[in-house]
């Protein structure tokens, strides 16, 4: 377990090397591939989004393909094709960049909602069907997506359905001056991922995820979690609150902030370190995005710890 952990707290620091000035959020794209989750990162172009995936996909050894999605992009340019092969007399199945062990699916919401939703199946069950046939993928399997502001032109948005597949959605925001200007006069962003080496293998990473399932959860932490739920589906402005499903989400997210700072107990620091980045996109509203965000911080303001 030790050799994990230090394999882990390396790889966070090669990607903070790359990718900086945004320690918060990089700490926040390892917690969800620990929870066992998949990774959204939505901002605006030229911020770093795949930067920081192509950075974390070089720093933790997984097999890596990239797809970038586009309007003309279909179904099965993701999950493969089955092709009927003369010689055998048969269809033989030619897999897609899916299977892989992570996959960056870069500006996903650049592709059409029946594009989008070739992945629903992968995410939730780590599987896919074709022509009726089940495939099982690679294990362990993370997806970081990337995605414009749904404002911008050439934009389809993500159903609730596909968001809800996300354990967490991030937003880099602007560097601050002093990382800005680190970057302006060091080296590419480019040369720096391709000198960058895997330092988390997979064996590891199941370690720790396994890990992150034994973290005690006291019933006192239960309650503070219950407490957050049932406060989302009562707050004013919101349609729709905050599934069991979401509360499971916010559990594991909060294990694997808890494991990170090496703890075997989750404390509400860690539920509250996560909480708007695991239930904003969850939450029902008649806003975008932000404004979500913006009631995920004032149901989190509301809710006391006992």
């Amino acid at each position: 377990m030790q050799p994990a952990r230090a394999a882990l707290n390396e790889a966070i620091a090669q990607v903070n090397a790359t990718v900086l000035g945004k320690r918060h959020e990089i700490s926040l794209a390892f917690v969800c591939l620990l929870a066992e989750g998949h990774l959204l990162i939505e901002d605006l172009p030229g911020l770093g989004k795949t930067t920081l995936a192509r950075a974390m996909a070089a720093s933790v050894g997984l097999d890596f393909h990239r797809l970038q999605f586009t309007s003309d992009l279909l179904p099965s340019d993701i999950l493969g094709v089955s092709v009927f092969d003369q010689g055998q007399q048969r269809f033989v199945f030619h897999s897609g960049p899916v299977f892989t062990q992570l996959l960056l699916a870069d500006e996903i919401n650049r592709a059409p909602p029946r594009t989008q939703s070739a992945l629903l199946e992968a995410m939730a069950e780590h599987q896919i069907t074709v022509d009726g046939v089940c495939h099982r993928l690679q294990q362990p399997f993370f997806v970081i997506a990337t995605q414009n502001p749904v404002d911008l032109v050439g934009t389809f948005p993500l159903p609730d359905s596909q968001l809800d597949r996300f354990l967490m959605r991030i937003a880099l925001g602007y560097p601050d001056a002093t990382a800005e200007r680190a970057m302006l006069i060091g080296a590419d962003r480019r040369h720096l991922i391709e000198q960058a080496q895997p330092l988390l293998d997979a064996q590891q990473l199941i370690t720790l995820r396994k890990a992150v399932t034994a973290i005690h959860a006291s019933a006192a932490l239960i309650d503070y979690i219950q407490a957050l739920l049932a406060h989302s589906r009562r707050f004013p402005g919101v349609r729709v609150g905050l599934s069991p499903r979401a509360g499971l989400a916010l559990l594991r997210a909060g294990k694997a902030h808890a494991l990170l700072h090496a703890r075997e107990h989750v404390l509400p620091e860690d539920v509250q370190s996560v909480f708007v980045e695991v239930s904003a996109h969850r939450l029902a509203s008649e806003g975008h995005g932000g404004e979500r965000a913006t009631l995920a911080r004032a149901i989190l303001a509301e809710v006391a710890v006992d």
